[in-house]
């Protein structure tokens, strides 16, 4: 699928006064999955997925606030509010149950919405959770040059000096050496990202670095208590969240599932479709 025709398949609603672009797709009569993306792309981060996950799944997911082709508001960002996003979505939709699959950013959304479900205070309906590559346990996060930039008081910097050439330089060093974006693939993911200037406001969106500091305890615990229904799969050359961050995972988690793909990066269900979604459709069927 090109660019094109996703913007076209794109719709949209209103969350507080902000315009959100989501996505359905698959099997309409499935059990609903949820895919929530990272940062600092967007739903399409999905596309070479969709079609294999729709064969058993009725497939939901938009664009963030900050993201892709949502509203880029000045203030506001948090974690929470993004969990809020998710909620609202799938009331929108009238969704009860449903599983999900969460990706880098979309970590700490998901442990968000694992952790209201178990007080109460969120969700109900919320079955088994996938994660892929992500700052699950912010002390074994490695930040990039970048994103340590972007926290600092000098964060605006990030968003004056992006470009599409840096980006395509930064973005494919969290990729593995055999599995590269291609240049249609980092002007597609350019596409999204620099969309009505969404480059301009990438320090904001790094407020999750210190969301994960602030709410470690409250989302690991909600690990521990979900164990039984989530899983990992992990792309083990990612210098962000790799092989490292996998092995906590099976320390603190030991009842959960996970995989380890040895040759791809921070981003397995582009670099490795076929693989991931095979993995994502047997947990998830089971």
């Amino acid at each position: 699928m090109d660019t094109q025709s996703w913007r076209a398949r794109a719709r949209y609603f209103e969350f507080r006064g902000d315009r959100i672009a989501y996505w359905t797709g698959g099997d309409p009569d499935a059990r609903p999955l949820l895919l929530v993306h990272g940062f600092p792309t967007c739903t399409w981060d999905w596309v070479q997925v969709w079609e294999t996950l729709g064969t058993r799944h009725h497939l939901i997911g938009c664009d963030m606030l900050g993201f892709g082709l949502s509203e880029k508001p000045r203030v506001g960002y948090s974690i929470h509010r993004q969990a809020d996003v998710q909620e609202a979505l799938l009331d929108h939709l009238r969704v009860a149950q449903f599983d999900a699959l969460v990706h880098d950013y979309g970590v700490s959304v998901g442990q968000e919405l694992l952790a209201r479900q178990q007080d109460g205070s969120g969700v109900t309906g919320l079955g088994r959770m996938v994660f892929l590559n992500g700052g699950i346990f912010p002390d074994q996060h490695r930040p990039r040059p970048i994103q340590k930039l972007g926290v600092s008081p000098l964060g605006f910097l990030v968003g004056l000096l992006m470009s599409r050439k840096g980006f395509g330089k930064g973005f494919s060093e969290v990729f593995g050496p055999d599995t590269q974006p291609t240049e249609r693939e980092l002007d597609e993911f350019w596409e999204f990202i620099s969309h009505k200037k969404g480059n301009r406001i990438t320090h904001k969106l790094l407020h999750y670095i210190a969301d994960r500091v602030k709410h470690k305890q409250r989302w690991e615990r909600a690990l521990v208590r979900a164990q039984d229904r989530i899983g990992l799969i992990n792309g083990a050359l990612d210098p962000v969240s790799g092989r490292h961050a996998y092995e906590r995972w099976r320390e603190v988690v030991p009842g959960a599932k996970h995989h380890l793909i040895e040759t791809v990066g921070h981003y397995p269900q582009v670099e490795a479709p076929h693989e991931a979604a095979a993995v994502i459709l047997g947990w998830l069927a089971e």
